[in-house]
């Protein structure tokens, strides 16, 4: 290995595959490399643990090869989860603590999130999303964000880092300059944002400006396009990264890219291509992806060697960003060794979250209907379920899950009976399928009750009862089958 290719290894984050830390992650690790990302595979394979003993595994063996290296993931609270990937999140995600818009109670469940990811060994927590969710199409943020208002968001977005990093775990505001009015996925494509500067300034940079002001860590960028400021995705842009980012908001901390394996810039140049451009626009570490990352850091490590070679990419470029994320490392190294906050205002800001409208107490046991589709890649697999809570509630009659419109509206109607129905949707207000399911099971069936678990839209798909949770986590329906029982 040379020292071009140790300055390479100290900025990169990659994933692996397996419940455990495999030997080539611990050889780098000991050759300098920056940490790791974990993700929900990682807690869904080969072992019986519950999720944060298996991340706090992960956490030991990371740190006992490198006590500096960190340890990063997503734990953004709400659907996107990754202590509490089995069972669902114990805290509210954004939009909720959106609606009730308490600044306090915001500080208080990330500062109660950082607290749980200290316990388990996490170094930094890529969260909050700071996306102005302005256009409700949205694939991929949704109950994410906190909202569509950009002062809102901010001062959420602000009150959540410095919540995570009162608990001495490092915040991430992302998805910089912002994903929320984006009509595409950028696990899948990639999205174009076509405002003007002013616009893209007015209501995207706000928030971001905010969390700067917090002093967050660590900043995420997007693999999004603005075509009025600059034709390459945010990612690979040195006017985003260095001419606005560090330039007009004055951040001078760590820059890290979203995942390098998302189509919205792995499909033009390849996770190694994307990681050497984006280091030369001005980005200090590179999330490499979900995928087991042996072959793609080596490929990162040539690709940049190429760059500098043919001037692409100054050495002393690369030397900034190492120190950047060296600095970072030994502050979180320091903070680990601290005292962990205690507290838990999860369950009161769900269920401040709550809005009902025209909901009765249930007379009886219900027949739980949960309306289930495809979800992103950012909330993957993460458990979530209404049935349950009402279950250890005694309301449970029978449990219903309808995939790709199975069983048919007029079967779960006709199984129902008399007996009073509550039906969980999430998101179904984007599909037309689930909607048309959704529709005839209420044209059956106008009484029943009506869960919005995803974006409070769903709540205009019935005339009838309705409950909007604002999100999916354990914790948000735990609060809704509490309503229901009144």
């Amino acid at each position: 290995m040379s020292e071009l290719d140790d300055l390479v290894d100290s900025c990169l984050v990659p994933g692996f595959t397996g419940p455990e830390v495999p030997g080539w992650v611990g050889a780098a690790l000991g050759r300098g490399m920056a940490g790791v990302c974990v993700y929900g595979h990682n807690l869904t394979a080969g072992s019986a643990q519950p999720a944060p003993e298996r991340v706090q595994a992960i956490s030991d063996a990371v740190h006992a090869a490198s006590p500096d290296a960190l340890v990063t993931l997503d734990e953004e609270g709400g659907d996107v989860t990754r202590l509490d990937y089995l069972v669902g999140s114990g805290y509210p995600g954004n939009l909720a603590l959106g609606v009730v818009d308490d600044v306090e109670l915001t500080r208080a469940v990330a500062a109660a999130v950082g607290a749980d990811l200290r316990r388990a060994g996490v170094d930094v927590d890529l969260a909050p999303s700071v996306d102005v969710n302005s256009d409700p199409r949205n694939p991929v943020i949704g109950v994410r964000s906190f909202g569509a208002d950009p002062a809102l968001v901010a001062r959420h977005g602000a009150a959540f880092v410095a919540g995570l990093q009162a608990a001495g775990v490092a915040a991430c505001a992302k998805h910089f300059p912002g994903h929320g009015a984006t009509t595409v996925d950028s696990h899948l494509g990639l999205p174009v944002v076509d405002v003007d500067p002013d616009t893209a300034r007015t209501r995207e940079l706000p928030p971001f400006a905010a969390a700067v002001a917090a002093g967050a860590e660590l900043v995420m960028t997007s693999h999004v396009v603005f075509p009025a400021v600059d034709a390459e995705p945010a990612t690979l842009s040195r006017r985003w990264l260095v001419d606005v980012l560090r330039g007009e908001l004055g951040f001078g901390g760590v820059v890290v890219t979203d995942a390098l394996d998302m189509a919205g810039v792995r499909a033009a140049h390849g996770i190694a291509g994307a990681g050497a451009v984006s280091l030369a626009a001005g980005a200090d570490l590179l999330l490499v992806g979900a995928e087991d990352g042996e072959e793609h850091c080596a490929a990162i490590r040539q690709a940049v060697a190429a760059a500098v070679r043919e001037g692409r990419l100054p050495e002393a470029r690369l030397h900034e960003a190492a120190g950047r994320v060296r600095a970072l490392r030994e502050r979180q190294a320091a903070r680990r060794a601290g005292t962990v906050p205690e507290g838990d205002p999860g369950a009161v800001a769900a269920r401040r979250a709550l809005r009902l409208r025209d909901v009765a107490p249930l007379a009886a046991p219900a027949v739980v209907v949960e309306l289930r589709g495809e979800v992103n890649m950012a909330v993957g697999g993460a458990r979530w379920s209404l049935a349950d809570p009402l279950a250890d509630l005694g309301l449970l009659a029978e449990a219903v899950t309808v995939h790709g419109g199975d069983p048919a509206p007029a079967e779960v109607a006709a199984r129902a009976g008399e007996r009073p129905l509550v039906v969980a949707v999430r998101d179904a207000y984007r599909h037309a399928d689930q909607r048309g399911w959704l529709q005839a099971l209420l044209a059956a069936r106008p009484g029943a009750v009506v869960v919005a678990l995803g974006m409070p839209d769903d709540a205009d798909l019935t005339a009838g009862p309705a409950l909007v949770t604002h999100g999916a986590a354990r914790v948000l329906t735990r609060a809704a089958a509490e309503a229901l029982r009144g």
